[in-house]
């Protein structure tokens, strides 16, 4: 996020002078925002950038234990330079968080520079993952830098230490954080297509029990219990992979009326964002865990790869954005939209559908046989009603509270529930625009049209309490959905294979025993059980200091 926050937070002349630098790695900058004390609530963070103005000069200062940054990768060991987050003061003023360029150590021998503490936070979660990364901690002792270090395309400091805001909204951070987080879904297709492939090349090779006269033990990826477990995460790798193909495009669009001044369109696309990225991680980690399950006992092993992908990706659950905090953001920004609806503005990009607010309070499921289940439109329309019915009642129950702010702690609950509906809708609606588009081959579109409705009718039957208590769909039409998922899950089955092969991960690439290609499983599993360092011996070490004795009873007895 270096990169990305000079990008978007500083000047042309800030452009000139420090892109080239790290585009070249002559610098390496990490994002030191996070402290100790203070994560989500970027508000509150206690790093002080006083403004000098005898010297011209900010003092950058750790005034707590609790200030001192901490978390921000490539900090520990690598960064020469960081973007630091910390309150700027002019005339004994606080004007909020505002971003520095701030060098941390020696160009010439990678020391740390005078008045700056640096190191790395310690082991993390699991033995290797995520410890190859070196998240470092960070303090100040009243560190001076020039005032044309200050990121200053948002507000200024003057010479003479005045604090000027410009004409471009504060709403531009967005854009940084836009970046990063498309990436974090697209990253998220990926790790779950990984785990995905593994669990089902093992369920594919795995036999256990229905043998007949002696014939072959059936596949496990033949049981309707594996399949309704493992498919819906196959659809949602496929699903998450064309929601993330879709962000690019949005980033893109964003960065490209940000060039031109336009604005309008930011906030939407940031709570867009922020809502794919705590929903596709959470289901991303929760789906890993189950992959591992699926494979029984040997997912537990280290070189099923799964214990390790699982250790390495579950901390995208709480970076760039605790999840749970993310989602209260986009509700904030969904009972924003209702209560503007009245006004005359519009609703616009992926809030469009409450434009249609009428229609979809009034509208019923018609659904009669399962096979209804299969149109596109019903899907859609069920997935929009129960979205905007959720956010109506949310809104009707936050204005009895004559304190905004209390209603919205009060029922916070549903308010994530409202989220995770509107999020959801968005991921079924850009997987069925995926499928309108000209796509090779009527195999393939057939088969990613069965991975759609698996998708959608997943989220249907697991949420049915939410579509049933909205008046969307009746109990019996509930039903009927779950009877057409199982009909799906058959259709699956024929192409599983296929379907994961088609992500063309290498072995390499997957570090996986059980996920790989040709489905030798067995013979490489106890290749790699004598590999291990501890068959390095025959005889153990310690075994006649501690062993020998207990077998021959040569075990001394305290005397009392």
């Amino acid at each position: 996020m270096f990169i990305p926050a000079i990008k978007g937070q500083g000047t042309e002349e800030q452009h000139e002078k420090w892109l080239p630098m790290a585009y070249k790695m002559q610098i390496i900058g990490c994002y030191a925002q996070t402290e100790l004390g203070h994560g989500s609530n970027v508000q509150g963070l206690e790093t002080t950038a006083t403004f000098d103005p005898q010297t011209d000069e900010f003092v950058i200062h750790s005034p707590t234990l609790t200030s001192s940054k901490w978390w921000p990768g490539g900090l520990g060991k690598v960064s020469t330079h960081a973007v630091v987050y910390a309150r700027l003061i002019t005339g004994g003023q606080d004007h909020g968080v505002h971003g520095f360029i701030v060098q941390l150590r020696s160009l010439d021998d990678h020391s740390p520079l005078p008045g700056i503490t640096v190191g790395d936070i310690g082991m993390k979660f699991g033995s290797g993952a995520y410890n190859s990364m070196d998240n470092g901690l960070l303090r100040f002792d009243h560190v001076r830098i020039p005032r044309n270090q200050m990121l200053m395309r948002v507000s200024q400091v003057t010479r003479e230490g005045k604090f000027v805001q410009s004409d471009v909204p504060r709403q531009l951070v967005y854009g940084t954080m836009v970046y990063v987080r498309q990436s974090i879904v697209s990253d998220a297709s990926c790790a779950l297509a990984r785990a995905v492939c593994i669990a089902t090349r093992y369920s594919a090779v795995r036999r256990q029990f229905g043998s007949q006269n002696g014939g072959p033990e059936t596949q496990v990826i033949d049981y309707k219990t594996q399949q309704s477990r493992l498919f819906p995460l196959l659809a949602s790798a496929y699903a998450f992979r064309f929601v993330g193909e879709w962000l690019k495009w949005l980033y893109a669009d964003v960065t490209q009326r940000l060039q031109a001044n336009d604005f309008s369109t930011l906030p939407e696309a940031h709570a867009c964002t922020a809502g794919l990225k705590s929903m596709t991680t959470s289901v991303t980690a929760d789906a890993i865990e189950e992959c591992r399950k699926l494979c029984g006992g040997h997912g537990y092993l280290s070189n099923s790869g799964l214990p390790e992908l699982f250790a390495v990706y579950i901390p995208t659950c709480t970076y760039e954005g605790d999840n749970v905090v993310l989602l209260l953001q986009v509700a904030r920004f969904l009972m924003k939209t209702v209560s503007q609806l009245g006004s005359g503005k519009k609703p616009v990009g992926t809030t469009a559908y409450m434009g249609r607010a009428q229609h979809l309070m009034q509208c019923r499921c018609e659904v009669e046989r399962a096979e209804d289940w299969l149109k596109p439109s019903v899907i859609l329309e069920a997935f929009e009603a129960r979205a905007f019915r959720m956010s109506i009642a949310c809104a009707k129950n936050l204005s009895k509270f004559s304190n905004p702010e209390d209603g919205f702690s009060e029922l916070s609950p549903d308010l994530l529930e409202a989220a995770i509906a509107h999020c959801q809708l968005i991921v079924v609606s850009k997987y069925i625009e995926k499928l309108q588009q000209d796509i090779p081959g009527k195999g393939v579109k057939r088969q990613l049209k069965i991975l759609c409705n698996v998708y959608a009718l997943h989220l249907l039957h697991k949420y049915l309490g939410d579509f049933v208590t909205t008046s969307c769909i009746t109990p019996k039409q509930g039903a009927l959905a779950n009877e057409q998922l199982r009909l799906l899950y058959s259709q699956v089955r024929p192409n599983a294979i296929t379907l994961v092969d088609a992500f063309n991960y290498t072995d390499h690439y997957l570090g996986s025993v059980l996920g790989c290609y040709n489905g030798n499983v067995y013979q490489r599993l106890y290749e790699e059980a004598w590999k291990d360092p501890l068959n390095d011996t025959v005889v153990p070490d310690g075994y006649l200091e501690y062993v020998w004795p207990i077998l021959k009873q040569h075990i001394r007895t305290a005397r009392l």
